[in-house]
């Protein structure tokens, strides 16, 4: 089957094709493969540095709001309903974004396909497996498709009907899985972990038996076998007797070199995912340096992953009229940069005063109720409507009164001479 048929089964076709195409979809969906199924998860599941740093960035990004908005006002509509409450029939977008995030830091790419309505319009979104989609450049047009392998065949979905974000790419197709990137850091932590572990499960205690005279083969191999039978049956227990010295073989189970291994294991698994290393339990400085890892983290992570979300829900779940009128879609960002009390009072107050927030904005992001009069922008003149302040309804009688000098009466008498002086002066340069 050549590329356009596949094309026009999928969308166009007779009844019995789309109803192939139907019957086969289920097979591109999580969860299809088995989380044991390929590297990637593989790693997902043996490895606890890759584990934690996958889940901070999948968790984060399900816990971040995201509203449909146009002209900065938030609004309800189909698209956003989808995004907001529930994409599918088994999934609420929290869970549909961390999914998309999870299989992003996994696989490098995460795909979700658009399924539609009987007026065309967008009833849902569908995560699909990444093993089984594969980006294409149709040869005339130069536009993007994707390959979806299903049980009975391939098929071609148009770039507009699937949504798709990604790790850093080299060709802007497809990204690159970071896993990729940390894999002989990876097999060379696993294997010094499997190497430890082989020599813990094989160690056995020893002692050293120390006798004040010299035996011949047969009782010391009698001795030896009476040590390791009382040895064996009181517990562990063992009674040293005159003449003999028992002396316990110290080992070492487990290599110190295998904690430094996991060290820098940690260090570059957090440059991988671009997260700081206090997230995946290495201690970084003091609690001040922390805060300012966690805002770079925030705004040179979070922000840049988020923006690419919004740019491919506005361009897909959007249409052009909807765009042209003001519509887009946004992350929350304000909660992971809210800071503490202080802080955020500090800024409160700076922004009401100046005309930049209303309180009842302010209210919102605290989650309290607004209040009557709190949906006026203020200045501080101080603190009029600045609908007045515009149209000059103040009056001088409404300004702060100037503050009053005091003077001194001395100051007074030497002012009043300075000037009758500045009289002689001019007379004696000939004034009449």
């Amino acid at each position: 089957m050549g590329f356009w048929s596949n094309v026009r089964s999928f969308f166009g076709g007779t009844t019995e094709a789309k109803a192939a195409v139907k019957k086969d979809l289920a097979h591109w969906f999580i969860p299809r493969a088995s989380i044991f199924g390929n590297y990637g998860e593989q790693t997902l599941a043996d490895n606890e540095t890759v584990f934690s740093a996958v889940s901070r960035l999948s968790n984060t990004m399900a816990s971040l709001p995201i509203k449909a908005y146009k002209n900065y006002q938030p609004i309800e509509s189909q698209a956003s309903e989808l995004l907001t409450y529930a994409p599918n029939h088994n999934m609420t977008s929290g869970q549909l974004i961390g999914l998309l995030e999870a299989h992003r830091a996994v696989y490098g790419n995460a795909y979700a396909i658009k399924r539609y309505g009987i007026r065309y319009e967008v009833v849902g979104l569908d995560v699909l497996d990444p093993s089984r989609v594969q980006p294409v450049i149709e040869e005339s047009t130069r536009e993007l498709w994707y390959e979806v392998f299903g049980d009975s065949g391939n098929y071609f979905v148009h770039n507009m009907d699937i949504i798709h974000v990604k790790y850093a790419s080299v060709d802007g197709l497809k990204g690159i899985s970071p896993l990729k990137v940390l894999k002989n850091a990876l097999d060379f932590d696993r294997d010094v972990r499997t190497f430890s572990l082989e020599q813990m499960d094989g160690a056995k205690i020893s002692f050293i038996l120390e006798l004040a005279s010299q035996l011949d083969e047969t009782r010391k191999a009698k001795m030896l076998e009476n040590f390791k039978s009382f040895y064996r049956d009181n517990g562990g227990i063992l009674i040293q007797e005159q003449g003999v010295k028992i002396r316990e073989l110290k080992k070492e189970f487990i290599d110190t070199k295998a904690f430094e291994v996991e060290k820098v294991t940690r260090s570059r698994v957090a440059q991988a995912f671009n997260i700081p290393l206090y997230m995946l339990g290495e201690t970084q400085g003091s609690v001040s340096n922390m805060e300012q890892l966690y805002i770079d983290y925030v705004q040179g992570t979070l922000m840049p992953i988020a923006t690419q979300y919004e740019k491919e829900f506005n361009r897909k779940l959007l249409t052009e009229q909807e765009r042209k009128a003001g519509y887009y879609f946004k992350f929350s960002m304000n909660a992971l940069l809210r800071g503490d009390m202080q802080t955020r009072g500090n800024f409160y107050q700076q922004g009401i005063r100046s005309g930049w927030f209303k309180p009842n904005e302010v209210r919102a992001w605290e989650d309290l109720p607004p209040e009557k009069g709190g949906d006026t922008l203020y200045l501080s003149k101080d603190l009029f409507p600045i609908d007045q302040v515009a149209q000059q309804k103040i009056t001088s009688t409404d300004a702060p009164t100037p503050p009053t000098l005091k003077t001194n009466e001395n100051d007074n008498e030497d002012t009043k001479g300075g000037e009758d002086d500045k009289e002689v002066l001019g007379n004696q340069s000939g004034e009449e």
